[in-house]
């Protein structure tokens, strides 16, 4: 990942990222779609990648168990730990975590979720077959990101994934072991591109390790 957004830029931004009302309304329309989709559960062991300030995860808290808070980010993983202390709960922790170098947590979990992650890592089929080895059986991934897009979303210099094709999405997730895929539009948002306003809608996928 590279300009404009680096790990030290995410560093940077992450005391004021909650303050944007834009980023809280956006995640709290992805999970309002998770939660229609999914049959979410106190038993539910889940990964948030990617967490951020722990936005996502804060927003399904009440509807799930034990929840990891991972990216790769400290300054984004300072915050959520502050977040995580202030709210005095044990079953809520923020790690340190590269999927795609680091080892696979164990135990296993029956959540893992993403919200705007998956277009900043290179590589889509391998971190599709960690986020299914991270599973238990059944297991389900929820993955909220940008359809395809042509570049003027983050502008110049950003050499991550303009978006996403659907279709070729789930025949990445089916390669990677996932039994269904489903696609929703969870959130379509609006910002100034070029003197005018642009929109970008936000799919949800949920794909299921069984039918």
């Amino acid at each position: 990942m590279k300009a404009p957004m680096t790990t030290t830029d995410f560093d940077a931004r992450a005391a004021t990222w909650d303050d944007d009302p834009a980023k809280v309304e956006r995640a709290q329309a992805v999970a309002d779609e998770i939660v229609r989709r999914v049959p979410l559960a106190r038993t539910m062991r889940a990964l948030e990648y990617g967490c951020g300030t722990g936005l996502l995860s804060f927003m399904l808290r009440p509807r799930l168990g034990d929840i990891t808070l991972a990216d790769v980010s400290d300054g984004m993983l300072a915050v959520a730990a502050r977040k995580i202390a202030a709210a005095n709960d044990a079953s809520m922790r923020a790690v340190k975590l590269d999927l795609l170098s680091d080892p696979v947590p164990e135990p296993r979990f029956d959540l893992v979720f993403s919200l705007m992650t998956l277009h900043h890592i290179p590589d889509t089929a391998a971190i599709l077959g960690r986020f299914r080895a991270a599973l238990g059986e059944p297991g389900i991934l929820c993955i909220a990101d940008l359809d395809a897009e042509d570049g003027s979303f983050h502008g110049a210099g950003f050499d991550g994934h303009l978006g996403f094709d659907r279709t070729e999405l789930a025949a990445k997730a089916r390669r990677a072991g996932f039994a269904t895929v489903e696609f929703s539009t969870a959130y379509v948002m609006t910002k100034p591109v070029g003197g005018e306003q642009r929109t970008f809608p936000i799919f949800l996928m949920v794909a299921r390790t069984a039918p």
